[in-house]
């Protein structure tokens, strides 16, 4: 993708904002799942999320443009990379760890992103991702939050084909599984809710990953749309200026700036901006995310990576 007064804050767009901020590091994602989830409730075991505008899924860059495959009832790790995946710049094994800043609170929540692995999802070539959310002391004190997200998303594009979310907040606990249909033909499982949603639909785990695969220096904007397990959004980030150099504890980074819009039924939301910093290595690493909401501003830093 934090609370003491904050528990008594509502937000105006919850969804909103959990979208951008699990979608761009999911480390902001403490405090802003938090906010959100508990505001908005149980998901629906119907979810059907709304399409976004045309006008932005009309540039979807390489994202899939078919309905995902049923042809297999097993995961199972995969042997070997295409060469058109093997272009990706991360690798199976890698994890990051964020720590986020609220407002004037140091370190009220961290983060881990991880690569677990490259597998066969039910006939398609996946990247399974996964992201834990933990709130810290003092906030920890008042909202208690372990939070666990895994996506299945293509192995070239990114796109989604099966989004969970394992909520722990204040002990109560919430599990969400939504495999991505494209058509509604297909059938998942008794205990995973079907979401239909437009061709090359990201969740927010894909859509960091994806962001690191752009070569910003040919492309300087993207556009598609993410998907954050309650309502589907359009997404745009552009490349913001030169390369920026960058401190955060895991290091001193040249860094690209990248700005992100989020659009609602067409029309953007002018209340909040995000900003996420990705370094100039070969992985393209996210270092830094910056978020300004009405309510707080946020920032989530690199603190430590592996392999480094």
């Amino acid at each position: 993708m934090f609370q003491a007064r904050f528990t008594q804050i509502s937000m105006t767009k919850p969804s909103a904002m959990i979208a951008i901020l699990a979608a761009l590091a999911c480390a902001a994602g403490a405090y802003y799942w938090a906010h959100g989830l508990s505001a908005l409730g149980p998901v629906s075991k119907a979810a059907q999320p709304v399409p976004p505008s045309p006008a932005l899924t009309a540039n979807l860059g390489t994202a899939s443009s078919g309905a995902a495959h049923t042809t297999s009832t097993t995961t199972e790790p995969g042997d070997r990379l295409t060469p058109a995946e093997a272009g990706t710049p991360f690798r199976p094994g890698e994890v990051l760890e964020f720590a986020a800043d609220v407002a004037k609170l140091g370190n009220v929540a961290n983060l881990r992103l991880q690569i677990v692995d490259r597998r066969n999802f039910f006939g398609r070539n996946a990247w399974h991702l996964q992201a834990f959310a933990r709130t810290e002391n003092p906030l920890r004190m008042v909202f208690e939050l372990d939070d666990q997200f895994d996506s299945y998303s293509d192995a070239l594009t990114l796109s989604s084909l099966q989004y969970e979310m394992h909520l722990n907040e204040r002990g109560e606990k919430q599990e969400s599984i939504q495999r991505m249909t494209t058509t509604g033909a297909e059938r998942a499982p008794a205990n995973v809710t079907q979401t239909r949603v437009v061709p090359g639909t990201r969740d927010p785990l894909g859509l960091m990953q994806y962001l690191r695969t752009v070569d910003w220096a040919k492309t300087h904007e993207v556009r598609g749309p993410v998907y954050d397990g309650h309502k589907l959004y359009d997404v745009a980030a552009r490349l913001d200026g030169s390369a920026q150099n960058i401190t955060v504890p895991a290091g001193s980074f040249s860094a690209s700036k990248i700005e992100i819009r989020v659009f609602d039924a067409g029309a953007e939301l002018k209340d909040a901006h995000f900003t996420l910093y990705l370094a100039g290595n070969a992985a393209q690493t996210p270092v830094l995310l910056e978020a300004v909401v009405p309510f707080a501003t946020a920032r989530v830093v690199l603190v430590k990576m592996k392999p480094e």
